[in-house]
């Protein structure tokens, strides 16, 4: 492992005009005697932080001539170590403020350990080509580690071969090889390190890739970028509890902060930051741009100080976890049994029979996936009186009939007090078509009808189960966000509610998770898809519904034999002949 000494670094003023000086003497010294500067070599070499307070310049457009020595903060001393240490060890994901010098910091301990140490070899890699190597675009990577070498002093530089994208050390056989993001990077590539520069902007579909194709290729790979919402990869490393995180937030800058105070929230803010937020053009800039907040860097739908609260005040651990046993032909509920792994978890805690008081009115919404591990089948249950969520049901492998079975045999545990069965509204489309189909064939027959939409009232059509349109699903979550906002829907469920954070506004402007914009992804079933807000949005509107509108004709009590029971029984011979 190569270790900077940092024997020679606090031999450095940090003072501007004091720092000048002291390059100007070194570089004095180097040029009367040649052994001057062997030894100023030597010393780079050993101790990085010397190197870079002595020998390195950066660019800053907004300054003079935009040529600055590099003079280090505090932060950036511990920075520029911790990527060092990085390298040849572990991954290390860098999560920053703008303007935090992340990337100069990055390229300069690659340049110093290409520089001094043979055998090197690095890997660039940013969202496109022009961003590794174009000459002219001081954005680009390549760009910055010339003008490195650029303003080192002649005896001081190595002997090098440059080429596009490609940088070599003819004296010690070390390199640095820049890629974009299109096709597979650094696939049966082996480095010394690879850079992953501003990660949170790639394409979603090549973060991931770049994630498989890099992670043989070499133990060290640092993410560096600000957070650019949750449906990505840079957000999953980030969240990896296993992988050293490194963050850079502008309160550890002396200059942005100077005057900190914390608000009335207790947000901690400086007269900087209050300059910079006015200037930001909305609230996502802000939290991705100065606050490091992924959450919020998205275009959240929901409110994240709202469900903040929600999770850390009213969320609560189920009070039992088990499974719903019930007959496999009738379908009739034999009632709860706990199990440390059961996908069925209660916020009402069953008797010593396994069944649950049959006081109150039930909904039930179900949001249908296919079943195969690709995303989860989510049912909520609501208490239709109080609001409160008191049971979900979550599973990547349940197929949508197996699901439609089980939700006819739940709707029935959670029965009223006149043995009705659960109101049951779930989203019709796709492989909820398989599921409503069983669940009508079941004879379940207490569940949503399509409203019509044209017509002011809403009224109920003939086809069951609701219908997403890009106007109905903002309306569908809409009234879910008032109504978690007025607490008319107490949501306990923690891992519901973490994932109500991450439905967004999509650049079609449908209200969809963040992750569903991925083509590739390489987990498998996944924890996160949207499924369980959608199943509770879905229990809400079937609350409102309840509440808002009559009966259906097929829940009234009727004569047998009436005018009434006969329209009713042609209507359902039309349901269940037409529906679909």
């Amino acid at each position: 492992m190569i270790k900077s000494t940092n024997e020679f670094y606090e031999r450095v003023p940090k003072d501007m005009q004091d720092n000048l000086r002291y390059r100007s003497k070194a570089l004095m010294l180097a040029k009367q005697d040649k052994k001057n500067a062997e030894e100023f070599w030597m010393m780079c070499s050993r101790d990085l932080l010397f190197y870079v307070n002595m020998f390195c310049w950066t660019y800053d457009p907004r300054i003079g001539t935009g040529k600055l020595p590099f003079i280090t903060y505090p932060f950036q001393d511990d920075a520029l170590l911790d990527m060092n240490e990085a390298i040849g060890n572990h991954d290390l994901v860098i999560r920053k403020s703008r303007d935090m010098g992340a990337s100069w910091m990055l390229l300069t301990v690659f340049e110093w350990r290409w520089h001094f140490h043979p055998g090197q070899s690095f890997l660039l890699v940013s969202r496109n080509e022009d961003y590794v190597d174009k000459p002219g675009n001081p954005k680009s990577l390549f760009w910055k580690i010339d003008f490195i070498h650029e303003h080192l002093p002649g005896w001081l530089k190595p002997k090098t071969t440059r080429t596009k994208l490609r940088l070599t050390n003819e004296s010690n056989g070390s390199t640095i090889d820049g890629e974009s993001t299109t096709g597979d990077v650094a696939r049966g590539d082996r480095r010394t390190a690879i850079g992953l520069d501003e990660f949170a902007a790639f394409d979603v579909d090549a973060g991931y890739r770049a994630l498989a194709s890099t992670r043989d290729a070499t133990k060290s790979r640092i993410f560096n970028s600000t957070p650019a919402g949750s449906g990505n990869a840079f957000f999953d490393m980030a969240h990896k509890n296993d992988t050293k995180q490194l963050v850079l937030h502008w309160t550890l800058h002396p200059d942005k902060a100077k005057g900190l105070y914390k608000d009335e929230g207790g947000k901690q803010r400086s007269p900087w930051y209050d300059e910079e937020i006015k200037r930001c053009a909305h609230p996502q800039e802000i939290a991705q741009e100065l606050d490091i907040d992924f959450s919020g860097s998205d275009y959240q739908f929901f409110d994240n100080e709202v469900l903040t609260n929600i999770e850390t005040t009213v969320c609560k651990p189920p009070m039992a976890v088990g499974e719903l046993e019930f007959e496999p032909d009738s379908l009739a509920p034999t009632g709860f049994v706990a199990t440390p792994r059961g996908r069925l978890h209660l916020w009402r805690e069953p008797d010593f029979t396994g069944h649950i008081a049959n006081d109150r009115m039930y909904v039930i919404g179900v949001d249908v996936a296919t079943g195969t591990g690709s995303s989860n089948s989510a049912m909520s249950v609501a208490d239709a009186s109080t609001g409160e969520k008191v049971a979900e049901f979550v599973s990547p492998n349940v197929r949508p009939d197996e699901l439609g079975k089980y939700a006819v045999a739940l709707g029935r545990y959670f029965c009223d007090a006149n043995g009705r069965e659960a109101y049951l509204i779930w989203e019709a489309p796709g492989p909820g078509r398989n599921f409503g189909d069983v669940v009508l064939e079941n004879g379940y027959r207490h569940v949503y009808y399509r409203e019509n939409e044209n017509k002011v009232t809403k009224t109920p059509t003939q086809t069951p189960g609701w219908w997403p349109t890009k106007d109905a699903k903002r309306a569908l979550y809409g009234d879910y966000r008032r109504a978690l906002q007025s607490k008319e829907f107490i949501n306990y469920s923690r891992p519901a509610i973490k994932e109500a954070k991450e439905i967004v506004f999509s650049s079609t402007g449908w209200v969809t998770h963040s992750r569903s914009v991925r083509n590739f992804d390489p987990s498998g079933a996944r924890e996160n898809h949207g499924d369980r807000p959608t199943a509770d949005a879905l229990c809400c509107r079937g609350i409102i519904r309840r509440k808002n509108t009559s009966q259906p004709i097929d829940m009234v009590e009727v004569s047998e034999g009436s005018f009434l029971w006969r329209r009713h029984v042609a209507q359902q011979r039309i349901r269940d002949k037409q529906w679909w």
